[in-house]
Formats: structure tokens, sequence, C-alpha cells
């Protein structure tokens, strides 16, 4: 039956593919292959088939190619913007860092203004109160001096009426006119050298008055200008405090938990006890601007402890030369990648991110050679496939010190730094950190 099938079909094709004969000569012999055709269709499909398969797979490989090319060109159109954006960062991380010192500078003036004039203010309150004292000393001595003269004016009176009544009883036997006129004299002597200690007396009192107006005039100028000080620190530090806060809060970390901390690690005291700043004016009204002084104190010992806790947090980035983001964090490939890979140069220095504690410096599987900072509020930081390791369990390491050379350590495809942060021991995205301090370093 299968044979008759296929003298069936053979029939059927002779008409399109007529019988053909492939001889095969030899020296001796000559031989022919039959190709009837049914052989013939066969192999004129396959090789249609084929054919078709081969214009497929080039075209697919054709505009695998074009897309592939385009892919490259974005890719690299990208690299180059975030390069550009990464070096405007660090461009205003280092004109903040500029201003920020300039702060701390203008802060340190302004203080050292605030302490200049607070000396003043109390020279001047010492002034005015030595003033007053003297007026009330004056006005006393003045008002003795007046009683004195009004009662010598009083004597003198009765003394003449004394006398004149005497020498009309006593007729020729009482005192002479001389003597008269000679105790006459004394005592307007006497009533006029009272009268000028009493005009000296009221040029002094008038002079003391106008001292008093200039001191307290000074004293009035002395304060506008406290308060103008005052001002300007409130508002520079309100500004300062203002992103700082903003910074941790951006991280996931609680300020006043990380400046409690700061805190308790930096509180040592001793020394001389400076005099504080009086809370009352002479008078014994409340004065404001003691407890406006004790206010920014406070903002400006927040912000040196900001300052420490900056140095303790990894805000910072672990390279300073040109690399590119190759893979983020989160899952890849259905695993999960635990950190950001940065690829650059080969043996591109790498730093520390933030102050800490060297735990781990060493080669570990997968990581190659790796190095582990352990850094306070619990957070440790990691950075691996390192071509060379410069620091050593135990070493105390500063931010921006340092710590290794990049490589292709480890279960790496090429030359990249693996950096990790982790927080009680839970992996968090370091792009957290580092993108909560770029509007501030």
């Amino acid at each position: 039956m299968p044979r008759r099938l296929l003298n069936r079909l053979n029939a059927a094709l002779e008409r399109r593919l007529p019988e053909q004969r492939l001889f095969l000569r030899t020296d001796t012999d000559t031989r022919f292959v039959r190709l009837r055709p049914l052989t013939q269709a066969v192999a004129l499909t396959g090789t249609a088939v084929m054919v078709a398969w081969t214009i497929v797979a080039t075209a697919i490989l054709f505009m695998d190619s074009i897309g592939s090319g385009s892919a490259r060109e974005q890719a690299k159109r990208e690299q180059l913007m975030y390069e550009q954006r990464l070096d405007a960062l660090s461009g205003e991380r280092d004109q903040r860092a500029e201003e920020a010192l300039a702060a701390q500078e203008r802060f340190a003036v302004a203080l050292e203004q605030v302490s200049q004039m607070q000396s003043a203010l109390l020279a001047s309150e010492e002034r005015r109160r030595e003033l007053e004292t003297g007026i009330g000393v004056i006005q006393s001595t003045l008002r003795t001096a007046m009683t004195e003269r009004d009662s010598a004016r009083s004597d003198a009176e009765t003394l003449r009426s004394e006398m004149t009544a005497d020498a009309r009883a006593a007729g020729d036997e009482g005192p002479s006119a001389e003597d008269v006129a000679a105790t006459l004299g004394y005592v307007t002597a006497a009533l006029g050298a009272t009268a000028a200690d009493r005009d000296r007396m009221s040029r002094l009192a008038d002079s003391a008055e106008v001292d008093a107006d200039r001191a307290a005039l000074d004293l009035r100028l002395v304060e506008q200008r406290h308060d103008e000080i005052f001002n300007q620190l409130e508002q520079a530090v309100t500004v300062s405090l203002e992103p700082l806060d903003k910074m941790f809060k951006s991280a996931g970390l609680n300020p006043d938990d990380i400046l409690g901390q700061i805190r308790r690690g930096y509180s040592g005291q001793g020394g001389p006890l400076m005099p504080m700043l009086p809370s009352v004016q002479s008078d014994g009204s409340p004065d404001d601007s003691a407890e406006r002084a004790g206010r920014i104190l406070e903002q400006l010992d927040r912000m040196n402890l900001y300052r420490l806790a900056v140095e303790k947090t990894p805000f910072a980035l672990p390279l300073n030369t040109s690399f590119r983001f190759t893979s983020p964090f989160g899952r890849r490939w259905g695993r999960m990648h635990e950190g950001v890979d940065l690829a650059g140069s080969y043996g591109s220095p790498i730093y520390a991110t933030a102050d800490g504690v060297v735990v781990h410096a060493g080669w570990s599987s997968g990581y190659g050679n790796l190095v582990k900072i352990r850094h306070q509020f619990g957070i440790e930081t990691r950075y691996g496939h390192m071509s060379k390791i410069r620091v050593h369990v135990g070493q105390k390491i500063s931010r921006g010190e340092r710590i290794g050379d990049m490589g292709s350590t480890g279960r790496s495809t090429g030359t990249h730094l693996h950096y990790e942060v982790r927080v009680n021991g839970s992996a968090i995205n370091p792009m957290t950190y580092i993108k909560a301090a770029k509007d501030v370093f």
C-alpha cells in the first residue's frame, strides 16, 4: 500500500518534476542515481525551508544588532548625564562645605562681638550706677550746705538783733562799732563761702546729670546693636539647622535620638567657671538678651552635635574618582542585591564614608576582598571586591580615610565596588543616605 501511494505521488509530480538521472562515471564503470519526482520535491522543500530560516535568522540578528546599538548609545548618554550630575553635586557639596565653614567663622566672630558687647554693657551699667551714687552724694551735700547756709543767715540775723538791742540797753558800755563790723564781716565771708560751695555742687550735679544721660544713650545704642546681632545669629542658626534636620529625617534617622547619643558620648566638663550673663537688669526687670543668648548657644551646641553625628553617619560617597552605577539596590536575577555597584578604574581609591572601627578585613566568599566598618547608631558599611586592602581589624577609621583599592575579586564580572549599608544587621539602600546629603554637602 505505501509503495502504491508513492507511485501515485511520483506520477502526480511527474508533470512538474520529471524523473532525473545523475550519472557517476569512474575509470572502469558508469553508474547513475535515479532522482524520482518525490525525492526532488522533498529536496526542494528542504532547500526552501533552509533558505527561509536563513533569511529570518539574518533579519532577527540584524534587528537585534540595531536595537543593541541604540541601547548602548542610550546607556552612554545616560551615563554621561549621570556623571555630569555627579560632578555638579560634587561642586555643590564643596560649595556647601565652604559655606558651612564660613558660617562657623561668622558665628565665632559674632560670638566674640557679643562677648565684647556684653563686657561694654556691664562696664556701662557699672558706670551708670557709680554716676547715680555720685549724684545722690552731691544732692545730699548740696541740701546740707543749703541748710547750713540758711541756719547761718538765721544766726547772723539773731546775732545782729541781739547786738543792736544790747547796744541800745548799755549805751556807751557795749561793744564798739569796729567789733560789730568785724563780726559781720566774718559772718558775711562764711555765708559767701557757703554760697560758693552750693554753686559748685550745683554745677557738679548738672554735669553728673549730663553724664548720666549720655551713659543712658550709650546703653540704649549698645542694646540696639546687641539686638541686631542676636537677630542675625538667630536667623543664621535657623537656616543652618533646617537642612541638617531634614537630612537625618530623610535617611530614616531620628535627629533627637542621634543627638542624644552624641551628647552622652561628649559630656565631659571642667576648667575655670566663666561669669554667667546677668538674667536681670539693674532695676530688677528680667533681661531678655540673656535668654536669647542662651537659646542661641543651645542651637550652636546642636549644630556642633550635628557636625559630630555627620562624621559618624555614612552620608558620603566611597569614591572620589569618576564612576558609574552598574547595579542598584534590590532584587536582581531573582535574588536580593543588598548594596549598590559602582564601576570605575582598576585600583581607584576607596574611602570610608563615616568614622568607625574595622571589624573585618580579608577574604569573604562572594565578596572577595572585603572590609567591614562598624559605626555608631547600629550602622555598618561593607566594601567588597577590592584588589587591595589597606586597613586591619580593630583599626579606628575616620571619614574620608582610604581603606583599599577597587578591583574584581570574588564573584564579580568586572572591576567595581560593591557598597553596602546595614542598620542593626538589615541591609538599607545606600542611596538613601547619599541622596539625603546631596543638598547639604
